[in-house]
């Protein structure tokens, strides 16, 4: 082992669970662990070494997490210090800044998605001069003020606004909240486009960070099969697939569903800001319930778009999840016309799409429907999936052909 790290706490592996982290899988679950040697405090760096010392990589300790160890390096020569972290972030804006030329004045992407870019527990969303940072590690939590002094001098933003995710204080004994870190406060709402159309997002208290900015390719794809067709948009948020399918797809008529008022505002706004009020209609209704009053009522629609959220954050509330969206499919599928189309999306982690595809196979057949698979999409290419580490492949886009 390099001396430069010597004198970091060992994290010792149990016989034979090497493996995936020598792959570089980035989390260390503590069921892997055979022991600590050292008294490393909550945050530290720490040395992984197999049951024979043999090195693996460098990563941050967290005792209170079930994630006990987050990797980082594999290389003994790179230490997590400053000149690494800014390695870490200049590799990631590059991605989407020289290569998917997504960094625009009123243009929005995310900047760092966490394990993807090497960069576990940190996700930065940029919306026009603003950022949205997210901290889901009490590894990175401990290094803000580095984090963010990087981001100013690598962006400049007018402000930095502070997000937490639910359960992620409780799971990584994170003390934490949301608020303004740096800059000026961003406006309410904050202006930005997105395929030619203008969006009002909410980054204080917006869904997410303020927006699905991980649908940007899935909503624009959907456009292309509308033609003048009759829609169905349900939790429908701002309004993102709703009005592609009006401006690109020319869509007759659309309506658009949300149980959220506060989201239901945004996207009443975003439709007036855009021209579109004529064409889409909002109303506030849980989507199981709206479902079966469309369906009791008889009424059918060319295209169901489907866009709920995540519906089990841990693998233990995967049975009830997939009970979920075996429902809401099912009921899609009974307000769908002759030759419908039903865009269906999961952005649960923990359901593989193998376990989703089963599931719109199983509703097809309690409905009697024939269902065919014309794009099976994922997460627009600022949301990158980590070759290591497969569970930063969440989201799941269906554009099925029903008749």
């Amino acid at each position: 082992m390099s001396s430069s790290i010597e004198s970091l706490s060992r994290v010792v592996l149990k016989p034979r669970r090497a493996q995936p982290f020598f792959a570089r899988h980035p989390w260390v679950f503590s069921g892997a662990v055979a022991r600590v040697e050292g008294e490393p405090a909550p945050g530290a760096e720490v040395a992984l070494v197999t049951e024979h010392g043999e090195f693996v990589a460098l990563g941050l300790y967290n005792p209170a997490s079930n994630i006990l160890v987050r990797l980082y390096s594999w290389d003994a020569q790179a230490p997590l210090d400053e000149a690494f972290w800014s390695r870490r972030l200049d590799e990631a804006i590059r991605l989407r800044q020289d290569v998917l030329h997504l960094v625009g004045p009123a243009s929005a992407c995310r900047l760092v998605f966490s394990e993807a870019d090497g960069l576990s527990g940190l996700v930065v969303d940029r919306y026009g001069d603003w950022l949205s940072l997210q901290l889901t590690s009490l590894a990175l939590a401990s290094r803000r003020d580095l984090l963010v002094r990087l981001l100013n001098e690598k962006l400049a933003p007018a402000g930095i606004w502070l997000r937490t995710e639910r359960g992620i204080r409780e799971a990584e004994g994170l003390e934490i909240s949301d608020g303004l870190v740096s800059g000026a406060a961003p406006p309410r709402p904050l202006i930005i486009e997105e395929h030619g159309l203008k969006y009002g997002i909410d980054i204080v208290e917006g869904q997410k960070t303020g927006f699905f900015l991980d649908q940007r390719d899935n909503r624009r794809a959907l456009a292309n099969y509308i033609h003048g067709r009759r829609m169905l948009d349900v939790c429908c948020y701002s309004g993102g697939f709703a009005m592609n399918a009006a401006r690109h797809g020319a869509a007759r008529e659309v309506l658009a569903i949300d149980v959220s008022e506060p989201a239901l505002t945004l996207a009443r706004a975003n439709a007036e800001l855009n021209g579109l009020a004529g064409v889409i209609r909002f109303e506030k209704s849980d989507s199981f319930k709206a479902l079966e009053g469309l369906r009791d009522a008889g009424e059918k629609f060319d295209v169901v778009v489907l866009d709920p959220p995540k519906l089990a954050r841990h693998s233990r509330g995967v049975p009830e999840a997939l009970r979920g969206y075996h429902s809401l499919n099912r009921l899609a599928l009974d307000v769908l016309g002759d030759e419908g189309l039903l865009v269906t999306c999961s952005c649960t982690g923990h359901v593989s799409s193998e376990m989703f595809e089963d599931t719109l196979a199983d509703a097809g057949r309690s409905a009697k429907r024939r269902l065919q698979i014309l794009e099976a999409r994922r997460a627009a290419p600022d949301h990158p999936t980590s070759a290591a580490c497969p569970e930063s492949d969440y989201l799941k886009c269906y554009i099925v052909r029903v008749y």
